[in-house]
C-alpha cells in the first residue's frame, strides 16, 4: 500500500507530529487518523473488520462468476476421494 503526500504542509505537520511523539511519520499520521475517526463516532477496528469482509465478499462474488465455477470445476474434487470421504493417492 502507498500513500503519497504532495502537499508540503500535510508532510511538515506528519514530520512534526513524528517527532514530538517519537513515532515514525506512518505512525503520527496513523495514531492522528484513528483519533479523528474515533472523534467521528466510527470504530478504527471495526471498519478494518468491515473492509477485510467486504474484500472477502468480493473475492466470493469472482469466484461464484467465473466460468469455471459455474460450469461445475467444483465437481473436480469428487475424484479426490472415494465413497468413505478419504483421499485416493
Amino acid at each position: 500500500m502507498s500513500l503519497n503526500i504532495k502537499n508540503e504542509r500535510v508532510y511538515d505537520l506528519a514530520r512534526e507530529a513524528a517527532r514530538i511523539t517519537g513515532k515514525t511519520m506512518t505512525g503520527a499520521v496513523e495514531e492522528a487518523l484513528v483519533r479523528l475517526l474515533q472523534e467521528h463516532g466510527e470504530d478504527p477496528h471495526e471498519l478494518r473488520r468491515r473492509n477485510l469482509f467486504r474484500s472477502i465478499e468480493e473475492a466470493q462474488r469472482t469466484i461464484r462468476e467465473s466460468p469455471e465455477y459455474r460450469a461445475g470445476a467444483r465437481m473436480a474434487t469428487d475424484s479426490m476421494y472415494d465413497e468413505s470421504g478419504l483421499p485416493v493417492w
